[in-house]
């Protein structure tokens, strides 16, 4: 049933065309990320890859809980995935040095994959909804 859940989870993420992703620091301060790509791993467990801003990354070093949400804003259809980070683990390296950038807020350098346990799934609408787990 799980697996089933995750693959329309996953079907969805990829009609959309992104993930949103919240952390929160050890003091409980949340964080609002997007992501691209959201696949299955073989054992039930979700990918996430994406180069992620710094400070969802530095969330997880405090914190390895997560929230993914994936909606269809047209459809109001969409779930929330609460979870569990147990992976991290770096996809590719920006390699290069831009000097006009040193001022500036630099891109992220490095783009990883995150495995997140998946503990429950909740339906996600703007519509009122009761938030059980399905």
């Amino acid at each position: 049933m799980k697996s089933e859940m995750l693959s329309k989870v996953v079907a969805l993420a990829e009609e959309v065309g992104h993930v949103l992703v919240a952390t929160a620091d050890a003091a409980g301060l949340p964080h609002v990320a997007s992501a691209g790509r959201l696949t299955l791993a073989p054992d039930g467990r979700v990918l996430l890859a994406e180069w992620f801003c710094p400070g969802t990354m530095s969330n997880l070093q405090q914190n390895r809980r997560i929230a993914l949400v994936v909606w269809n804003a047209d459809t109001d259809t969409g779930y929330q995935l609460l979870g569990k980070v147990e992976q991290v683990r770096d996809l590719a390296i920006l390699d290069g040095y831009a000097p006009e950038q040193e001022d500036e807020s630099p891109p992220p350098q490095v783009e990883r994959e995150l495995l997140v346990r998946v503990d429950k799934i909740l339906d996600f609408s703007h519509a009122p909804h009761s938030d059980v787990v399905e």
